[in-house]
């Protein structure tokens, strides 16, 4: 240490990256790049931020290339590249790598809920009334009646559904899904209609300009499954057939690249005594995790299916910005998005686009939510 000697320089180039590659603290890392200019070096020219970020979110492997706001996009492989140009090009995906490491590793430790939009469901029994927007309405009961999305009826419970969300971002890191199966309260016996299992699944629309003409007319009532490339699937995790806001922690935090979460109920277990059918129905459906905007975005490439990881440096303290995750529902925030969300949808039928499974009948005991929106 007297003589300001760095070890490392004494060692084989192998024996320096295997020691490197020890660190699995992004954070310390990024430390050790600022040791001394031989070290930074070393960790960039041997992409070691990218390399940590890939081994803790596999789907990273698929960034084709990275981007900078205000900086030209340079791609690695153009023949026209000097020394000094392939050089910046690391330089470039080091910062962001380390900038991106820092953003999850923070973020992570306070999810707030990501669900922007209804998208889909694979079917629904009694449309509106049991539609899937009703599950971003943590209550089981709004505007005096039962607030739920049903399957359609099958005899065979290996019939699987699923449900399709729109999230807040097109890149945000998830952490946790929760589901509440629905009790039916209204029938003998109170059953609760679970599903036996649940897989999770993320990733992008196959056609971007497609999804944009969907988003109109939310949400859709047919199976959406193949509008979209999933590029994450989770493991299967058993569902107990209670009537409680039941939390599915992945091991590791799970990035959704392109803003779409599927939710893939497995096996039917509840028989509806009315029909003899077996249902699967769900009251409340939370996706905890963090937006990763507006300091990154993707753009996907196609047909290729790789992506471009964009960062615009100048919004990563408003990305860090402490947002403390939500300890209750909010029922007056809640109440309005639900409202207008059924608003929306009965402006679509009212004007002649789809037809719903039944009327819409009036009774005595409307309040007055139901009579405003009617």
């Amino acid at each position: 240490m007297d003589a300001c000697v760095d070890f490392l320089k004494s060692l084989e180039t192998d024996m320096v990256l295997n020691i490197f590659e020890r660190l699995d603290d992004p954070a310390d890392l990024v430390r050790a790049s600022v040791v001394s200019r031989y070290w930074r070096d070393f960790v960039i020219a041997n992409g070691l931020s990218k390399q940590l970020c890939v081994e803790f979110y596999p789907q990273l492997a698929n960034v084709e290339r990275v981007t900078e706001s205000n900086s030209q996009t340079i791609t690695l492989n153009h023949a026209g590249a000097s020394n000094s140009m392939e050089w910046d090009i690391l330089e470039r995906n080091h910062k962001v790598y380390a900038s991106l490491s820092q953003v999850l590793t923070k973020l992570i430790s306070s999810p707030v809920e990501c669900i922007a939009e209804a998208f889909s469901a694979s079917s629904t029994d009694n449309y509106p009334d049991e539609s899937i927007v009703n599950t971003l309405d943590p209550r089981d009961r709004f505007a005096l009646r039962a607030s739920y999305w049903s399957s359609k009826g099958h005899k065979d419970p290996s019939v699987p559904e699923t449900l399709i969300y729109k999230l807040k971002a097109d890149f945000c890191v998830i952490t946790e899904i929760d589901i509440q199966p629905f009790e039916a309260f209204f029938q003998p016996g109170d059953p609760i209609y679970s599903a036996k299992s649940v897989r999770f699944r993320m990733g992008h629309p196959k056609s971007p300009t497609d999804i944009e003409d969907d988003l109109s007319y939310l949400p859709l009532q047919q199976p959406a499954d193949d509008k979209f490339v999933w590029t994450y699937t989770s493991e299967e995790f058993a569902m107990t057939q209670e009537n409680r806001l039941q939390h599915f922690k992945f091991s590791q935090p799970a990035l959704c690249i392109g803003g779409f979460l599927q939710i893939e109920l497995l096996g039917r277990v509840q028989q509806q005594e009315m029909d003899g059918l077996l249902y699967i129905c769900v009251s409340h459906v939370k996706v905890m995790g963090r937006p990763l905007s507006p300091a990154f975005h993707v753009e996907i490439l196609e047909p290729s299916g790789k992506f471009l990881l964009k960062y615009c440096p100048h919004a990563l303290q408003h990305t860090l910005q402490s947002e403390e995750p939500e300890l209750a529902p909010m029922p007056i925030i809640a109440t309005e998005d639900v409202f207008w969300g059924r608003v929306g949808l009965l402006q679509y039928l009212v004007g002649g686009n789809q037809e719903a499974d039944g009327p819409f009948d009036l009774d005595d005991e409307e309040n007055e939510m139901d009579q405003f929106v009617l």
